[in-house]
């Protein structure tokens, strides 16, 4: 159910956000693809789920954002909207759902609130992006800026590097992001851009940043699900840090699954279940003189 306003189940609200920035209080972001890792990001407290585009990247295994769908979006966000309760649910929208025309964006905003459960919507960029977020917010959905890396549009940046990183990128960062906010969006993430200048930001906007790559002076931080767990092997962005070795845990489990199955060691008697003698006897019982289907054999591998 889409949260707009305060809950009595303690919901994360779009007002409780800026009502968070006017405190003083930062704003924990997290992303997730599905059911159980909303529900985990529910658990540990987490402000705002964002079910984002780069799960091309993560649980697709594409090698950007690009690639991502309508239709895989969608899905994924119904899945961490399930599993997501307390969290403001907001759901990326991928490249080629609102860059085309302003009723393309709504009509693509309203399957996720509609479909999906998210309570919002993020767009990347501005230009073209603020007429898209001017009609969807005047339909009633809330919708998240992002300016920045736009991993949308990194070929245009020249790659995945930091912007805002001259006078002029860095002015231009900033009335994009006001510009932004003037156009009706309640938040603004800030990707990779340096920290002086998002704290420069964060100060004009009375929406609050969220900031990956970009100090800690932005009202509150995001970082990818995978990232933060190291649920994948190699180099990671400069700006993640890794809270722990989840894909070393995983692949050590699976070894010793797989090692225990080769060697007869699992399953034990403690994982299968029981069946009454008599009811075993009277099963038997009743295969006496069954004829066996030719090629059949009997008898637990290696007694055959």
């Amino acid at each position: 159910m889409s949260r707009y306003g305060a809950t009595p189940g303690g919901s994360v609200t779009v007002p409780a956000l800026a009502e968070m920035k006017k405190r003083g209080e930062r704003i924990v972001m997290v992303t997730a693809y599905d059911f159980p890792s909303a529900r985990l990001a529910d658990a540990a407290g987490v402000d705002v789920v964002l079910v984002g585009d780069s799960a091309a990247m993560t649980v697709l295994g594409h090698g950007s954002t690009v690639p991502a769908t309508m239709e895989e979006m969608v899905m994924l966000t119904a899945a961490a909207a399930r599993g997501a309760e307390r969290p403001l649910v907001v759901a990326d929208m991928p490249f080629g759902s609102f860059q085309i025309s302003d009723e393309d964006a709504l009509r693509n905003a309203v399957r996720f609130v509609k479909e999906a459960g998210a309570d919002a919507v993020k767009l990347e960029g501005a230009g073209p992006t603020l007429s898209r977020v001017a009609a969807i917010v005047g339909a009633g959905i809330p919708v998240m800026g992002h300016v920045g890396l736009t991993p949308q549009s990194a070929g245009m940046l020249g790659g995945f590097r930091a912007q805002g990183r001259t006078a002029a990128k860095a002015r231009e960062l900033l009335e994009d992001a006001l510009a932004l906010e003037a156009a009706g969006c309640f938040s603004v993430v800030l990707e990779a851009v340096p920290a002086p200048v998002a704290a420069r930001v964060t100060e004009a906007l009375a929406a609050p940043t969220i900031g990956i790559g970009s100090g800690r002076d932005c009202d509150g931080q995001v970082l990818v699900y995978h990232d933060l767990l190291g649920l994948y092997e190699g180099r990671a962005a400069r700006f993640v840090k890794r809270y722990a070795d989840v894909a070393a845990e995983i692949r050590g489990a699976l070894e010793r699954f797989a090692a225990e199955v080769r060697s007869g060691a699992f399953p034990q008697d403690e994982h299968t279940y029981a069946i009454a003698d008599e009811e075993l006897a009277a099963f038997e019982g009743g295969l006496a003189g069954t004829a066996v289907p030719e090629g059949r054999v009997h008898g637990p591998p290696g007694q055959q």
